[in-house]
Formats: structure tokens, C-alpha cells, sequence
């Protein structure tokens, strides 16, 4: 595994992925590259975010969300007890989004490239990134 998606890469690859930018259509589009990791915490965003009506699905949540993690080769990676631990210990200065740092210390953990357009985690020079868009 190289990759990891963050939950909005995640999102824009299941529902819109001509929206990504260049470079991630031609990592995700090549199956060398499978799997690519998704942090468990990216389930609960999308829960929370259609939970809070922040986010429209096309199917009941608890569904799109179980036939989600299953599609495209992705591979969920729990929140272990060094993810948990790195998550609260960032070097530098990171913002205080709990899922991101966790997202963070996920890509951390086992050295993977972070799919995202987050402009706080393109900005963090601890972790390694490429642009989702």
C-alpha cells in the first residue's frame, strides 16, 4: 500500500472522480497502486456529516456507507494504539481537526502518500501529500 485517501479524496473518487486533479486520477486509475488505505475515522466523518445533514448521499447512509469501504480496492486501517498516540503528539504546528490528525497520523504511521485537498495538510511539512484537486 502507497496511498491514502482523506475522507474528502475518498468522497470526490466514489462520486465525481474526474473532479480529481491530474496526479491523483493516474494514481488511483492504476491498479498497481491497489489497495489504497482509508482511515476508519473517514467512516465516521461521512456518519457524522449526513447525520448533521451537512452531507446528501444517494441511499440511506448505514448503506452507502457499507458498500462504500468495499469498493475500488480500499482497505480501511483501524485507529491503533500508535495512530491514537501520533494523532496527539504532531510535530509542528497542526490544526486541532481531530479527524485530520488522526487522518495525519494514519499516513504517518505506515508511510503512505496523502490524497487531499485539505490546504492545512498540504501546508504541514510532516506528512508526505499529493493534491486531490
Amino acid at each position: 500500500m502507497k496511498y491514502l485517501l482523506d475522507t474528502c479524496a475518498w468522497l470526490t473518487l466514489l462520486n465525481a472522480p474526474e473532479a480529481l486533479s491530474r496526479d491523483a486520477q493516474a494514481i488511483l486509475s492504476n491498479g498497481e497502486n491497489y489497495p489504497v488505505g482509508l482511515a476508519t475515522i473517514s467512516i465516521w466523518e461521512v456518519a457524522k456529516k449526513e447525520s448533521l445533514g451537512k452531507l446528501k448521499l444517494n441511499k440511506p447512509a448505514e448503506s452507502w456507507l457499507h458498500e462504500a469501504r468495499f469498493i475500488r480496492g480500499i482497505e480501511l486501517l483501524s485507529i491503533s494504539y500508535e495512530i491514537a498516540w501520533k494523532s496527539c503528539h504532531l510535530a509542528g504546528d497542526f490544526h486541532k481537526d481531530p479527524a485530520d490528525q488522526i487522518i495525519v497520523a494514519t499516513a504517518q504511521q505506515y508511510d503512505l502518500l496523502l490524497i487531499t485537498s485539505d490546504k492545512k495538510i498540504l501546508s504541514y511539512q510532516h506528512v508526505k501529500t499529493v493534491k486531490a484537486w
